[in-house]
């Protein structure tokens, strides 16, 4: 008996939507303001998962330029029908004030790793759309309606429509089959057809600590819907004790051994002793991660095995386990052609005229764009923290001949929160490094008035940083032996969703590579490698 240890995707996985292709099993996350757009993994065995494919690559599938932090992606919705998968997403473009203006597509593709077709829009009443395929062959859009009127909720309903594959729109009467429950925010419909019964489950409560995974059924497809006598069908609200924390969004599988399976979104605080559990409960710099629970079945409705709150380590299916080859190297030389699945830009494909792997041969060049608070053009290449405790490294040429240039290792939740350790210029000290924080908007450079002076003779600088669960600390070296720490203590917590402005937004944490030259005079920098290694 295989034994799954939870979370199954660690680090900033949202959302889960998982499908079945023959014996072949794919989870796609929300991905928000990073490119490209979605992550699908892949695992034979529910256990062990690789990063198989980001579907949204190219500017006419997804321009994200402009849009607002943790807008973009949310919680895109994959399935497999008709011998090709389909894939659902929303593109959100607004986030403040009375409007979440957002749009809803459809790609289609053979294969998951393939090249996915140019979207098809279907409508953008709200966010969270999935696609049931009935077994008559008609398919149905189902997706949350925002509804911005003053003194309304804002979470009107589920709002279903018919899907026509032939004339590649949505038809038909559109009607709301769902209100939700007295706990409200009723989003990330997926409906199910199970032996006599439509299933429709939807996430509620908000994402945050509060979630859970709502659970109703009906013998007619657009209800009325009645709810699970148990409902909520997972949640960790009532558990503040559990280590997998804002259990819900939520989707089922049934596995080609006839097991039933629940994967469903979660989060896992910094521990800290010196504070009450309960408000507020914590911090999650790691994101909104994946966990997979078992359903078992009673009086046609599924049941958590254990109880409705999420458990850390469950019985797996009755499938062989198969583990994969890491899907990525622990250090990168960046000796390939392109980036591996794990790196992403921000909102934008970031072209040859910002970002090259010939220019020079062996090295990840970067051309000096815009500043780490914009939401438009930055030459900025990272991956998302998916440990408590990791080192993170990087090899880097700069010359910079102005104090509005600069490049290194970045630290980043988003354009609003972040830090910086940067080679950069001064008037008086020539070549630098600067330490650069972003707290909530608020700046500062903690090193003062005693910035690192870089001797001339030096051409390749290495930066490091090293997160120790809820402190991490910069380093640097000019010879890549002798390294010197930073003084300063840095906090985990302020790279993290419920930190800022007070909690929601979306993403995680992640730690890359950027530059800037907001001279406009498009200095590159030369990274010579990458490194990020887990520290056990």
């Amino acid at each position: 008996m295989t034994m799954i240890q939870n979370p199954i995707l660690t680090g900033f996985n949202p959302d889960p939507s998982i499908c079945l292709a023959g014996e072949d099993y794919y989870i796609a996350v929300s991905t928000f303001e990073w490119f490209p757009g979605v992550g699908i993994y892949h695992s034979k065995d529910l256990k062990n998962w690789r990063l198989a494919s980001r579907p949204l690559n190219r500017i006419s599938q997804l321009n994200m330029m402009g849009n607002p932090d943790s807008g973009g992606i949310w919680a895109p919705a994959l399935s497999y029908s008709d011998e090709k998968f389909w894939l659902i997403y929303t593109d959100v473009k607004v986030v403040d004030g009375q409007w979440k203006d957002c749009h809803n597509y459809l790609v289609t593709c053979d294969a998951i790793d393939g090249e996915w077709s140019e979207p098809v829009h279907l409508n953008s009443s709200g966010f969270d759309p999935s696609l049931f395929h009935h077994e008559d062959g008609k398919k149905y859009l189902v997706n949350m309606m925002w509804d911005h009127r003053i003194g309304r909720h804002n979470f009107y309903g589920i709002v279903m429509q018919e899907f026509s594959v032939n004339e590649q729109k949505l038809i038909g009467k559109k009607e709301i089959i769902f209100k939700g429950t007295d706990i409200k925010l009723t989003e990330a419909p997926h409906l199910y057809k199970i032996n006599e019964y439509y299933y429709l489950l939807t996430a509620e409560g908000g994402t945050k600590y509060d979630h859970q995974a709502t659970l109703a059924r009906s013998k007619n497809l657009w209800g009325p819907y009645e709810v699970h006598p148990d409902n909520p069908l997972i949640t960790s609200f009532p558990y503040p004790r559990n280590r997998l924390q804002k259990a819900g969004h939520a989707s089922i599988v049934q596995t080609h051994t006839d097991e039933w399976f629940l994967v469903h979104l979660t989060g896992r605080p910094l521990p800290d002793e010196n504070k009450a559990l309960l408000d507020p409960r914590g911090y999650c710099p790691l994101g909104r991660e994946t966990a997979i629970q078992r359903l078992s079945w009673k009086d046609d409705w599924p049941y958590i095995v254990g109880g409705n709150q999420p458990s850390p380590e469950i019985e797996g299916p009755d499938i062989p386990e198969m583990k994969w080859e890491k899907d990525f190297e622990e250090k990168d030389d960046f000796n390939a052609e392109k980036l591996n699945l794990h790196f992403q830009s921000l909102r934008i494909p970031l072209g040859k005229e910002i970002l090259s792997l010939t220019d020079h041969p062996g090295h990840l060049r970067l051309y000096g764009k815009e500043s780490l608070t914009s939401k438009f053009t930055q030459a900025h290449i990272a991956r998302r923290w998916q440990h408590f405790h990791f080192t993170a490294e990087t090899k880097l040429s700069f010359h910079p001949e102005t104090f509005q240039q600069a490049a290194g290792l970045v630290n980043y939740y988003n354009t609003q929160n972040w830090t910086a350790l940067q080679i950069t210029w001064h008037e008086d000290k020539g070549r630098i490094l600067e330490l650069t924080t972003c707290d909530n908007f608020s700046f500062d450079q903690p090193l003062k008035d005693d910035p690192i002076v870089i001797p001339e003779t030096v051409e390749y600088v290495y930066l490091g940083v090293k997160v120790s669960s809820s402190i991490y600390e910069y380093s640097y070296s000019f010879n890549g032996e002798d390294w010197t720490k930073i003084p300063v203590k840095l906090y985990s917590y302020k790279l993290s969703d419920d930190y800022i402005q007070g909690g929601g937004f979306f993403t995680g944490a992640f730690v890359g590579m950027q530059c800037q030259d907001t001279s406009g005079q498009n200095l590159h920098a030369d990274f010579d490698y990458f490194i990020y290694r887990e520290e056990k």
